[in-house]
């Protein structure tokens, strides 16, 4: 699969979040990824609808919305009114997750699920035929600029192999502490979709984000 990167506005100076937007789809960046954070399912509160659906005309790049949140299934008709591509809710957070991930694809959205560092890959053997994308996370959940945790390159190698030996199509994606300096053993490992937030908004969005896509012309090549 092509490697994707995106950029998440959780890093991002939200007095210039529609400049800042802009700056990394010119880039080339083919998804914007959106935190959204309850204060319950993760300590945080981060922003909720109003704030996807006031960005929304700033690009029509992919909005990959990431539900940190007790029970997301809740909010799935708002997401897609707001303007919600794909959502990813938290294996952890689901009590029924075939029910969410249903509900998601019936509103006309990609379902994606989203597994905290210590959960194994396994807990989603049943339900991956009926997702577009797992998303791993290489951190804690609940706040940026935190350090890559290693282990979590194994889980993506497990991931891959369950996805190649069930001949599926789903993506990978991985969020937490990516570099420029970590993401090339990211990717080998089989992660396709990069979830990158102050490594990109800290500085020149623009030029940040351009670096990634420099590296990933060598996969997508």
């Amino acid at each position: 699969m092509m490697i994707i990167l995106s950029p998440s506005v959780l890093g991002a100076d939200f007095t210039k979040l529609g400049e800042q937007i802009a700056a990394v789809d010119r880039a080339g960046a083919e998804y914007i990824h959106l935190d959204v954070m309850d204060g319950s399912f993760v300590p945080s509160i981060s922003f909720g609808m109003p704030v996807i659906a006031s960005i929304r005309g700033c690009t029509g790049r992919i909005f990959d919305v990431h539900m940190m949140v007790e029970e997301p299934g809740r909010f799935v008709d708002d997401l897609k009114k707001a303007g919600a591509d794909i959502v990813c809710v938290h294996q952890e957070a689901c009590r029924h997750l075939d029910r969410t991930v249903n509900q998601i694809r019936e509103a006309g959205m990609s379902p994606a699920v989203a597994l905290n560092p210590a959960t194994p890959v396994e807990t989603l053997s049943c339900i991956l035929p009926y997702v577009d994308m797992v998303l791993v996370m290489s951190v804690n959940p609940g706040f940026g600029g935190q350090k890559f945790i290693p282990y979590t390159l194994e889980k993506i190698r497990a991931l891959r192999r369950m996805i190649d030996e069930q001949g599926l199509k789903c993506r990978i994606e991985i969020d937490g502490g990516v570099k420029l300096s970590n993401v090339e053993e990211i990717l080998q490992a089989g992660a396709d979709t990069i979830v990158v937030g102050s490594g990109v908004f800290s500085g020149d969005a623009e030029k940040n984000a351009a670096d990634f896509m420099e590296i990933f012309r060598k996969y997508n090549a």
